[in-house]
């Protein structure tokens, strides 16, 4: 709901988010692309749920999603935090980059 009413958030981050569990229908409408981070050990969060959300958003005009799959991690990324904060850290560093780009485009 934050990134519908705030249009100056130009994006987001979301790990492990429980989307068997909570309809994220409210992201569709969003402007905002954003990184989606999931463990591939996670027992509360089946791979599927979490492709299906990632599926829906893509669909939205000029929105795009980047999927980080962190191989051998579960649900709160235990032993695999310095991954998760790699990855973290590697899409924020791309991110300004891609903004500059857009915003020298115009």
């Amino acid at each position: 709901m934050l990134l519908m009413r705030r249009p100056e958030i130009d994006g987001f981050i979301s790990v492990a988010p429980p989307a068997n569990l909570y309809d994220f229908g409210f992201l569709a409408p969003c402007p905002s692309s954003g990184l989606i981070i999931h463990g591939d050990k996670d027992p509360l969060v089946p791979l599927e749920s979490v492709q299906k959300l990632i599926n829906k958003l893509m669909h939205q005009r000029d929105i795009t999603i980047d999927f980080r799959l962190v191989r051998g991690a579960d649900h709160f990324f235990q032993s695999r935090l310095e991954e998760l904060d790699e990855e973290v850290e590697d899409y924020l560093t791309k991110k300004p980059k891609q903004q500059k780009i857009a915003a020298g485009g115009r």
